[in-house]
């Protein structure tokens, strides 16, 4: 078996070593903690590894800042999502200072930005969401849209439909400016996709989709979640306007960091978030009796940020920025390449299919593959392999590579024992999970 983008077959694990000997980002794997060796993480799209880096970082600021400065560290903490955001949109968004803020979660600045652009197209009555997108997107959108009494429009890309759907031809949930132009008219106040989507890792067209939804006069939200610091979103060569994501997968910031929205310098007058913070207030210590915006990106901030969860993020993104996002987009390219090749060769033959783009540009940093018994395979691998993968309903598991902490060896290695669980149907036999979190 051979493949061009492999220094040999594959199925044999001493490519994966020398995948591993060639790979420039490898010397950024003993940056982080790996408390098992023996385990092969396959999870980073839903939780990033500990960065060494953080644990440092965050001991230095609770005994040397907070410990010691107490309120007086305000003085220095006050614009700290500004200035976490513009060191995130560098690393990852490809755009300039000034339009990110590290702060809140992302279902609390999704909210935020969906509301202000469907309130700076009044007039306008329809919503359009997809089937496929990240379920609290979906769910905020019905929300907002009850609340306000718009239509939702939902692109039926997966099969489960939802209010107001309407079928897509795509393939592997894939949204493309063909298969969006024909439900853009005059009455869509605001669009709202993934860039990469949750489950099948699919990539939007995000330039094309991005130039249609602006003809038509209505505005673009983009929820870059599993998107960024996994591939280059180049905000700018890309023409996105307004977009949220979190930082605790690829960017490895930890559960439950912050989050971050961006809002184009061009649009952060016109648009008018719904919860108006005392840190939006243009003179924020008058604390006067009327609201008055302030003129910048923060704006768009609600109240403190959480400085102990910035520190987490800045430590990271600063690794990110080093390795350059291009390289890392580059290795997720190849990883997934990796995991493809070896469904083909060693899953398929028990009844095991891929759901994720076979093209690198349509996809990110993990794939998706099902099989009739899907949760019993992923319980499985936790509890009888050590290798940790997702399972998402209805019949899938995750498998990701998360470029800076994940080895191509780990990645094989992974995969070899969930062919071995396979092979010897062993996963029938391991304990219930009395967890709900999948």
């Amino acid at each position: 078996m051979t493949n061009a983008i492999f220094p040999g077959d594959p199925t044999l694990r001493s490519t994966a070593l020398e995948l591993d000997r060639l790979d420039t980002l490898a010397p950024f794997r003993e940056k982080f903690h790996h408390a098992d060796p023996d385990q092969c993480y396959l999870d980073g799209n839903s939780l990033g590894k500990l960065p060494l880096a953080t644990i440092e970082t965050v001991n230095h600021f609770l005994t040397e800042e907070w410990g010691k400065q107490l309120v007086g560290g305000w003085a220095h903490w006050i614009d700290q999502a500004q200035s976490a955001g513009d060191l995130l949109a560098r690393a990852t968004l490809g755009t300039g200072p000034g339009q990110t803020l590290v702060c809140d979660t992302t279902s609390v600045n999704f909210y935020q930005l969906a509301v202000a652009a469907i309130r700076a197209r009044p007039g306008r009555t329809k919503v359009i969401i997809d089937a496929a997108n990240f379920p609290t997107d979906r769910y905020i959108i019905q929300g907002i849209c009850d609340h306000m009494g718009l239509t939702l429009v939902t692109l039926d890309n997966d099969g489960t439909g939802g209010p107001g759907a309407v079928p897509v031809e795509v393939e592997h949930e894939r949204l493309t400016a063909e298969a969006v132009a024909p439900h853009l008219d005059d009455d869509v106040a605001l669009v709202t996709f993934q860039a990469l989507n949750y489950r099948s890792g699919a990539r939007s067209e995000l330039a094309d989709i991005s130039a249609a939804v602006k003809a038509a006069g209505a505005l673009m939200l983009w929820d870059c979640s599993h998107a960024g610091g996994a591939i280059a979103l180049d905000f700018d060569a890309n023409g996105i306007d307004l977009a949220v994501g979190c930082t605790y997968k690829y960017g490895n910031s930890g559960p439950g960091s912050p989050a971050w929205l961006f809002v184009r310098d061009e649009l952060q007058r016109e648009l008018n978030v719904p919860i108006q913070g005392w840190f939006a207030q243009k003179d924020q210590f008058v604390m006067g009796p009327w609201f008055e915006k302030a003129t910048d990106m923060r704006a768009f901030q609600i109240a403190s940020p959480s400085i102990v969860g910035i520190r987490a993020v800045e430590a990271s993104y600063q690794m990110i920025e080093e390795a350059g996002i291009e390289a890392i987009e580059q290795k997720a390219a190849v990883g997934t390449e990796l995991m493809i090749a070896l469904v083909d060769a060693w899953l398929t033959p028990f009844g095991v299919t891929l759901h994720t783009p076979r093209e690198a540009s349509h996809r990110g940093g993990h794939i998706i593959i099902s099989h009739p018994e899907a949760a019993a395979i992923a319980h499985g691998l936790r509890e009888l392999a050590n290798v940790v993968p997702d399972y998402r309903e209805p019949n899938t598991i995750r498998l990701a590579i998360s470029p800076l902490p994940t080895s191509y060896t780990e990645v094989w290695d992974g995969f070899d024992r969930l062919r071995g669980l396979l092979e010897t149907g062993d996963y029938r036999n391991a304990a219930p999970s009395e967890s709900r979190v999948t």
